[in-house]
């Protein structure tokens, strides 16, 4: 997700500057409570949960991709992830914007893609983690087992009942993912508050800042 997803919650939050935290987490606490009510809605309107999924999905993908691609253009960026974040940006944005369409073309199609897309997904994000260490790895682990029970489950349901149902069983998984996915969001939100509330580091007696840029008084 924006920023690096759930890097937020890596150590790197606990030496952000407070004037940048205080500016990010809003946008996360607000990020996961949207996460959340897309969720339950997408489960509680049956004939609305996967284009709400899907067209949540679509409308996050194009506003990450121009946040990516104007902070390629503006020089945000250093040069060497300058053209990684241009590629990426331009693939969220091709990808959100074909999301959109099949939200708002038809709610059949969207299900299917849901179909397709969740046991693909939860079996791809487990199989990344795998490549990690520690707690990353573990959490792989855990979504692969999860992905293969999911997939198992769909394509029972699928043949046993049929796939219109299946699709149905995976707009569920895919909101209940949704879900989880807003906790540590939240949790991340909560703990760039805490660094955003934390006071300034005072400035050493006749210090006048001129120097810091320089790297401090003794440069």
């Amino acid at each position: 997700m924006a920023n690096g997803g759930i890097g937020i919650l890596t150590s790197s939050t606990e030496t952000m500057a407070p004037e940048v935290a205080r500016r990010t987490w809003p946008r996360w606490a607000v990020l996961g409570v949207l996460m959340i009510a897309v969720a339950v809605t997408a489960v509680l309107r049956d004939d609305a949960g996967a284009p709400l999924l899907l067209g949540a999905l679509g409308v996050f993908l194009v506003v990450r991709g121009a946040l990516l691609l104007r902070g390629a253009r503006s020089g945000l960026a250093d040069a060497e992830l300058a053209g990684p974040a241009r590629g990426l940006g331009v693939a969220a944005l091709g990808w959100g914007a074909a999301a959109l369409v099949v939200a708002l073309v038809s709610q059949a199609l969207a299900a299917t893609v849901l179909l397709v897309a969740v046991p693909v997904l939860l079996l791809a994000a487990g199989a990344a983690l795998l490549t990690r260490g520690g707690a990353a790895r573990r959490g792989g682990q855990g979504l692969l087992v999860w992905a293969v029970l999911a997939t198992g489950l769909l394509v029972a349901t699928g043949l046993g009942q049929s796939w219109e149902r299946a699709a149905d069983v995976a707009t569920v998984i895919a909101a209940l993912a949704v879900a989880v996915l807003a906790v540590p969001v939240l949790v991340g939100a909560a703990g760039l508050r805490a660094v955003a509330a934390r006071p300034a580091p005072a400035a050493p007696a006749g210090c006048a800042g001129c120097a810091c840029a320089a790297g401090g008084c003794g440069a």
